[in-house]
């Protein structure tokens, strides 16, 4: 079986600074090890972190939705019940696929290159990231929440999902 290995260096938000109130996207270098392939970007991590989560439970075939390591994430779309949310961004970025086989995922990269990761292996990887971000919002000060109700919503249903995915599995990584 192989590996997959993720983290991130250097956050910032969007302006360039190490804390911003009323920014609500992470920014980072990120590097994601899929196998012996190192991809590295200065991504919206927060956005990471958010599509990560997601591959736990579902597929995600590259190129066909937003990307792995998402360039931009500037625009929450939430659903009714604000507890999932669409982002949207512009389409640079790094991808990937993650495809579930039973107890394993495959990653293939934009070359076809695949990587076959044990689910417990990959999960570890994912909550180990997504920490790391939401470890970082919360060593900032507090967010000033948009007063738009759309744009409000967004980010409340961004945080809502991802507390829900982030909880649906409990693991512990050492």
């Amino acid at each position: 079986m192989g590996t997959f290995s993720i983290d991130v260096e250097s956050f910032e938000w969007s302006r360039g600074s190490k804390d911003d109130p009323a920014d609500l996207c992470l920014h980072g270098k990120a590097a994601a090890f899929i196998g012996k392939v190192k991809l590295e970007y200065n991504a919206t991590v927060s956005a990471t972190a958010l599509y990560l989560l997601k591959t736990l439970t579902e597929d995600h075939i590259v190129n066909t939705d937003n990307q792995m390591l998402p360039c931009c994430g500037f625009f929450y779309s939430p659903n009714e019940g604000l507890d999932n949310v669409v982002i949207i961004g512009c389409p640079n970025g790094v991808d990937w696929s993650v495809i579930h086989e039973g107890d394993k995922v495959i990653l293939e990269l934009e070359d076809c290159t695949k990587e076959s990761v044990p689910i417990e292996d990959y999960r570890k990887a994912v909550y180990y990231f997504a920490d790391k971000v939401e470890a970082f919002y919360k060593s900032c000060s507090p967010k000033v929440l948009p007063k738009n109700d759309f744009d409000r919503d967004g980010y409340l249903a961004f945080w809502n999902e991802w507390h829900r995915r982030r909880q649906e599995i409990p693991v512990r990584y050492s």
